[in-house]
């Protein structure tokens, strides 16, 4: 079974689409100039959920963590995700507050990784965030147990439905540990694929006057 299921993941064809030009000696001064773009592209090309990331944490222990989020926002001050401050993501940030992000668009053989410390966003910011948030979203997070043991499913439904009748009775009802976060990058690297294995990897790094370094990257 090993074996055959080696044989089978080898064989998975990578790269097999139509795959974008980059000439990295094109790309904007900012790092968030040029992930806009590729973000943009990816929606343009049909790439399901491009604002879909990973984001990984550690602990005290140094133990990583990785989840897949969904990004709120992009700008010149970094890369926001909301979180609740009482999960494990929380709990990580709170003891080392840094954070890696990783997107990945498969159809384009495009990967961008975000590596900077993680700084909130202050209460009234995730405060609008958690209300833009869809009802059923909503009503999940003010239950607060992210990552507690579950007994059956059952159990869950029935929190769920309670949690939900409070949201329709108080709509403004905000968890109090609720947090937009934003990643500061140290450095942003953008990898394109090629059929070829020549693979393009660009790095943008902060320089102390606040510009930006660009600097290519052996594959």
């Amino acid at each position: 079974m090993a074996e055959d299921l080696r044989r089978l993941l080898r064989g998975i064809e990578v790269f097999g689409g139509e795959i974008p030009a980059f000439d990295p000696s094109t790309a904007p001064p900012a790092p968030e100039e040029l992930f806009t773009e590729w973000l943009l592209h990816a929606l343009d090309a049909g790439v399901r959920e491009p604002h879909a990331m990973t984001l990984s944490t550690a602990g005290a222990d140094g133990n990583p963590t990785a989840r897949v989020l969904i990004l709120k926002n992009v700008d010149a001050e970094g890369w926001q995700f909301a979180s609740d401050s009482g999960g494990v993501k929380g709990r990580d940030l709170a003891e080392r507050p840094y954070a890696a992000l990783t997107f990945y668009w498969p159809q384009l053989a495009r990967q961008v990784r975000v590596r900077g410390p993680v700084v909130p966003a202050g209460t009234a910011a995730s405060r609008v965030d958690f209300l833009a948030r869809g009802i059923g979203a909503r009503a999940e997070s003010l239950l607060g147990r992210q990552s507690e043991p579950l007994t059956d499913l059952a159990e869950r439904d029935a929190a769920v439905a309670q949690s939900l009748t409070r949201v329709e009775q108080d709509p403004g009802l905000v968890p109090e540990g609720w947090q937009l976060l934003t990643v500061r990058a140290e450095s942003v690297e953008f990898w394109q694929g090629d059929k070829g294995r020549r693979h393009t990897r660009l790095t943008y790094l902060p320089e102390p006057d606040g510009s930006w370094r660009r600097q290519l990257l052996w594959p």
